[in-house]
């Protein structure tokens, strides 16, 4: 067993509403505690500026025209998490080694080899008095990758300490879905990747439509009536100019179980939630309800389909119907949304990951405390098999500035 570090992990999703923190202790490698847990909303003014920010940033370009609001924004939000982790530190007498800061998010494109996540490590280090590691996808960027997901690693670690029978997929439906799917626990054989719309669209739809920032329990797209032309004009068309693994070929799962031609085609990536959200004025003459329902029936659609070829491709079951899958993030709790993946997949063994005794909501935050610890070692924290990186490398940026 090696040296036990103890880390806490600073997580703010596409969500925008707040951050999540933890506390855990690990070696880095296989040995993993958590110890505490603790969720800290935004402002209002903090919630406003972020999400103002975000709906400006549509291109690299306005990275630059927004650098000023861009700076202040940064700050504003690195101050709120300084505050979560003095905070947290009262509830707790371990004595921190990192903490692990994801940041927030405002533009991701792979092509362009650009991620930007607003979060100021050095002032974060300063306010905090810790060493803070930070910054966590530009290596991987740098090489070949696509700079996400990177909580797989740690999805390998979970079903080890709370023995998961393997093999299995973890689907995350954050803002954006990912999977990870684990075969035979070797972080050498990992494999993952963005599969598409996970909450976004459905935020995006009940925000603009001014009833919230989410759609609780799936119950306002429950009331609605699922659109069925516009989602096949949506299935048949829209995605085929250039949105994810079926927009190059979909037209049928029949055709995705035939085999491994159409497979053999797809090709990788991550996504922006505004590859999908800028699709949402296709339903804008729909009513609140219908359109809640129809984006969430092509969201669980696109999931179902997507774990379908993420299986056939890596062979586990060819009758879809054997695989674990466990679900993450907070498109879980949108009870409708789950249903309705389950109904497609026809797949008994899907699970929310807190029936395996894990807190669900904080499962990055947690992932980025490993993650700090591991880059500090030196370890990997992406594969090319999960980011599409030339080979195993670390990432993050350590800082100690006080």
């Amino acid at each position: 067993m090696g040296k036990i570090y103890t880390a806490i992990g600073l997580m703010s999703g596409t969500s925008m509403d707040g951050v999540d923190a933890s506390i855990i202790q690990t070696d880095g490698k296989s040995q993993y505690k958590a110890i505490l847990d603790k969720y800290f909303e935004y402002p209002k003014n903090i919630y406003k500026n972020l999400t103002v920010l975000r709906d400006k940033i549509k291109s690299s370009k306005d990275l630059k025209k927004h650098q000023k609001q861009i700076k202040s924004v940064e700050k504003e939000i690195t101050i709120f998490h300084a505050k979560a982790v003095n905070e947290i530190l009262k509830k707790t007498k371990a004595n921190i080694d990192f903490i692990g800061f994801h940041g927030q998010t405002i533009f991701h494109n792979p092509d362009l080899k650009i991620s930007k996540q607003l979060g100021d490590g050095k002032l974060l280090s300063k306010l905090t008095k810790k060493k803070v590691v930070y910054d966590f996808r530009q290596n991987d960027l740098k090489n070949g990758g696509e700079g996400a997901p990177l909580t797989p690693i740690f999805h390998n670690l979970l079903a080890k300490k709370y023995k998961i029978e393997l093999p299995l997929t973890f689907l995350n439906i954050g803002g954006i879905s990912n999977v990870t799917v684990i075969k035979n626990g070797r972080d050498d054989d990992l494999y993952a990747r963005d599969i598409g719309p996970g909450n976004c669209m459905i935020d995006d739809w009940i925000r603009k439509n001014k009833k919230g920032n989410y759609d609780k329990n799936g119950s306002i797209a429950r009331k609605g009536k699922v659109n069925k032309s516009m989602l096949e004009v949506f299935f048949g068309n829209i995605l085929h100019a250039g949105y994810g693994l079926l927009a190059r070929g979909f037209s049928s799962s029949k055709k995705i179980l035939k085999g491994r031609s159409f497979v053999a085609k797809t090709q990788d990536r991550s996504f922006d939630i505004k590859t999908w959200v800028n699709l949402n004025p296709f339903f804008k003459h729909l009513s609140l309800e219908d359109g809640a329902a129809t984006i969430t029936e092509l969201t669980a659609r696109y999931i179902a389909e997507e774990l379908r070829i993420t299986n056939v491709e890596k062979l586990l079951y060819p009758d879809m119907t054997g695989w674990q899958v466990v679900l993450c993030g907070g498109g879980r709790k949108n009870n409708f949304l789950v249903d309705r993946i389950k109904s497609y997949n026809k797949n008994k063994n899907v699970y929310l990951i807190d029936d395996c005794g894990v807190d669900g909501d904080f499962i990055e935050s947690q992932a980025f405390a490993y993650l700090a610890i591991r880059s500090y070692l030196g370890l990997p924290i992406s594969f090319p098999n999960t980011t599409g990186c030339k080979k195993p490398c670390t990432g993050g940026v350590v800082v100690k500035n006080y």
